[in-house]
């Protein structure tokens, strides 16, 4: 995990997590695409800081708790998790489009998706590497997903930290369901399950991140 990563999604845990929000008592999160060594997104979403955190990958291995056997189901209840967090995952999903639907069926009605993926950067197939996002990329998942974006930016920085320099210049976006559009989605989300070339996919057993 690349540190302007982190120092994004700590950005956004700060912005979106208000002492509102923690109200509801502990914090539900899963990170979709978790596997990783060294520093991962479970050091700022820890059980003493009050959130419950399991990570999901395709593939065990560090920091992972749930093991997915389809890339595109996770088996997880619908709205049962208030906060889905992915990052520097998407890029390597060949129909990303269809996690972001899964991410919006586990999602709460009031909770957020905080997603980062890069939109420059080398080649670095883990086992692919399919995609960079853009600005517009974001609007139109929103509108794939019939939800709303809340916001999102793109980091242009290119200063030199912690001995690395910013190459991926990620896109940071924040994501939650629009109460007008929650019925609508529900009737889009069956058939995606469906879609022509998922269930090939599941098959290779290709970790997410």
């Amino acid at each position: 995990m690349h540190f302007t990563s982190l120092e994004a999604m700590d950005e956004l845990r700060r912005m979106y997590i208000t002492p509102s929000f923690r109200a509801r008592g502990t914090v539900e999160v899963a990170d979709i695409g978790s596997r990783g060594a060294g520093r991962t997104y479970r050091d700022l979403f820890s059980s003493d800081r009050g959130f419950r955190y399991t990570g999901v990958d395709l593939v065990p291995g560090p920091n992972v708790d749930l093991v997915l056997t389809n890339p595109y189901e996770i088996p997880m209840s619908d709205g049962s998790v208030d906060l889905v967090i992915s990052g520097q995952m998407f890029e390597h999903c060949e129909f990303f489009w269809l996690s972001f639907l899964e991410m919006l069926r586990i999602l709460k009605h009031d909770g957020y998706i905080f997603l980062i993926a890069p939109s420059v950067g080398p080649v670095h197939r883990a086992p692919v590497d399919c995609w960079r996002f853009y600005p517009d990329s974001y609007r139109a998942l929103a509108k794939w997903g019939r939800c709303k974006c809340v916001e999102s930016w793109r980091d242009t920085s290119t200063t030199l930290q912690h001995g690395q320099r910013h190459i991926w210049h990620d896109m940071v976006g924040v994501f939650r369901h629009c109460a007008s559009a929650r019925a609508a989605w529900n009737v889009s989300h069956l058939h995606h399950r469906n879609y022509p070339g998922a269930s090939s996919i599941a098959k290779k057993g290709e970790p997410a991140a």
